[in-house]
């Protein structure tokens, strides 16, 4: 796998694996706002300072993540894998090239938020040593979404 920093040129890339992986929360009782994002919103916000990262199997997209650096920290969100290609270590691997990027910038800490629903999220940044820090709640139109907030000290 080659992961690759994008750019604001990428924005339709990362929008496509975005769908793709989120598509599954459309008729959740709390769909994802990930469903809402249009590739203009992410190109501006690309240039407003968030990054990505693209992940590529044999030159074909697999997954991507979008994250913002502070001096302190990365707070990360959006992963995403393909559902094709779920299951195969690509979101471990996403992660571990994130945490790299974090050492190489001085960056002590990696952070994001996950659905406290999604125990399967939770298990995995768990595996790689990310610890719960604190749990919130986002309005939704129809009620309250758990959220769980998980860090790593690098």
């Amino acid at each position: 796998m080659e992961i690759k920093v994008a750019h604001e040129h990428d924005a339709s890339i990362i929008h496509q694996i975005m769908m793709k992986a989120f598509m599954r929360y459309k008729d959740d009782a709390y769909p994802s706002s990930a469903l809402e994002e249009r590739i203009e919103s992410i190109r501006e916000a690309m240039l407003n300072g968030e990054q990505a990262l693209i992940s590529y199997v044999d030159e074909k997209t697999v997954g991507m993540v979008r994250f913002r650096q502070t001096v302190k920290e990365i707070y990360f969100y959006r992963l995403a894998v393909i559902p094709t290609e779920q299951g195969k270590g690509y979101a471990k691997k996403i992660l571990a090239y994130l945490e790299n990027y974090a050492r190489k910038n001085g960056v002590k800490i990696i952070c994001c938020d996950v659905r406290k629903s999604e125990k399967s999220n939770m298990n995995l940044y768990r595996s790689i040593g990310f610890e719960v820090s604190g749990e919130s709640y986002v309005e939704k139109e129809n009620g309250k979404l758990q959220i769980v907030s998980m860090r790593k000290h690098l």
